[in-house]
């Protein structure tokens, strides 16, 4: 081997030798930065963004392009105006930050497969609607590509557990978008967990968490599908159903606005999988059941009955986790999470700091200590000692990505605690459906109902959907 050899090379030349194999197909181990430098050239990690939209262009890459190792070559979306749209985006940003105009010539493709394919892509970014997640990101850990998917992992449990064993097998960096793990801009969800899991509050007995719902409404005329738009794929391997515009696309194009797609049960399960994989995920790194789930849950919930959006609007859930501790969630608390103990509470929220323009935070003029309070001051400014319990450190979620991309370590949101945060949310969501109390196997992912094992998984439309995906 020449001692000039790159990183990139190492990999391929190693892959033969040191790979794992799964059904006929290597998966090259990650190498450590360690071997031939943090800083070198060679580090620089190729990646390409799959969906171009509201949080792809506000969120995702903007943080992703800030980091010098990382280059973002490529964009793949079905709509040709997005796509133009997200090669220009790119190309700009790039211009501004190096001061050369042609410093990139972004790649574009209207098949994600496509992209998938370019061996010179080392990792993705999926910033595409929810039922739209399990299949791209299992196909991206086929292709051996370290993945950095939105929240939540999937559509339905079965869906996201065939996708997580898939990246499992695989060995690819996965992380969710499940960003307040993180401590920028949030540092007070880690240190609240903390805080709980060394016994702040005493032994925890009650976890409530807010959310809100979602509106009625949505036009559900017919209309054509505009020019350039792959509906088809679009809907991918959910039901076919005509387009109109309040189903699919926000109000104006790529603003803060909501898209119609959130408030179809279609293609997502509202509020409860949106800002649920979010709360629900600190409330599970609280209580220290990242790798588990709930005992039993009950809910009930409205739904609208007029208009095209069927997600839920108003719900209360309930549900009992192991060490015979409750979890309450409803859109009458406040947004955030609360934890109760036997000595005293710790409340933790966003604040007033959002994500993105339509982030149901609180108003603007309100106080930055309401993000983070608790029975007792003392408890907030109390000193976690060396030997008590330290939870994963991650300055932020895309860097946390990378750096263990480049680093080869474990990461802070990995893909079988992605996926337990995303089933305790359709968990809930089946019991606000059926409106009873379920029994749930954490281990077996059943029911112990014939009607509530139905909504495990949805028939899935040929040739789109995790069942279709080979090896």
């Amino acid at each position: 081997m020449k001692e000039q050899l790159d990183r990139r090379g190492f990999i391929k030349q190693t892959a033969i030798g040191s790979a794992t194999v799964l059904a006929g197909i290597a998966f090259p181990s990650i190498v450590p930065a360690s071997v031939f430098g943090k800083n070198a050239p060679s580090n620089r990690i190729n990646i390409g963004q799959i969906g171009f939209g509201r949080i792809g262009m506000t969120h995702d890459l903007p943080e992703v392009i800030k980091h010098e190792y990382a280059h973002v070559m490529a964009v793949a979306d079905l709509d040709k105006n997005r796509l133009a749209q997200g090669k220009a985006w790119l190309e700009k940003r790039y211009a501004e930050k190096t001061g050369k105009s042609n410093y990139i010539d972004v790649k574009t493709y209207d098949d994600y497969h496509d992209l998938l394919a370019n061996k010179e892509i080392d990792a993705v970014i999926i910033s595409t609607p929810d039922h739209w997640h399990a299949q791209p990101a299992m196909e991206a850990a086929f292709a051996g590509k370290h993945i950095y998917l939105q929240k939540p992992t999937s559509l339905t449990i079965r869906e996201g557990r065939t996708m997580a064993d898939a990246v499992k097998k695989t060995g690819v960096v996965f992380q969710l978008g499940s960003q307040q793990r993180s401590t920028s801009p949030w540092p007070q969800f880690k240190r609240a967990c903390e805080l709980v899991r060394n016994g702040r509050i005493g032994e925890l007995k009650k976890v409530i968490i807010g959310l809100p719902g979602d509106p009625a409404g949505g036009r559900a005329e017919e209309m054509p599908v505009p020019g350039g738009f792959n509906y088809d794929m679009w809907l991918g391997s959910t039901p076919e159903v005509y387009y109109t515009k309040d189903r699919v696309h926000s109000p104006e194009e790529i603003n803060g606005e909501r898209p119609g797609w959130l408030r179809c049960e279609q293609f997502g399960a509202g509020m409860i999988t949106g800002w649920g994989s979010h709360h629900i995920d600190i409330a599970h790194w609280g209580m220290g059941t990242e790798l588990s789930g709930p005992l039993a849950v009950e809910g009930r919930a409205s739904f609208p009955t007029e208009g095209l959006w069927d997600v839920h609007g108003d719900f209360q859930v309930r549900a009992w986790y192991p060490n015979d501790v409750i979890m309450e969630i409803s859109g009458t608390n406040p947004n955030g999470v609360r934890f109760e103990g036997t000595e005293g509470w710790i409340f933790v929220s966003r604040g007033n700091v959002g994500m993105t323009a339509s982030d149901p935070v609180a108003a603007g003029d309100a106080d930055e200590n309401d993000a983070f309070k608790a029975s007792d001051k003392k408890i907030l400014t109390s000193v976690i000692e060396p030997n008590e319990i330290h939870l994963y450190d991650s300055p932020e979620q895309h860097t946390n990505w990378l750096e263990c991309i480049r680093d080869g370590k474990e990461n802070i949101s990995p893909v079988e605690v992605a996926h337990r945060s995303g089933s305790a949310c359709l968990v809930a969501h089946t019991a606000m459906k059926l409106g009873k109390k379920l029994k749930w196997d954490a281990e077996k992912e059943q029911f112990d109902d014939d009607e509530a094992n139905k909504t495990l998984s949805r028939p899935q439309r040929f040739p789109y959907g995790t069942e279709h995906v080979k090896a």
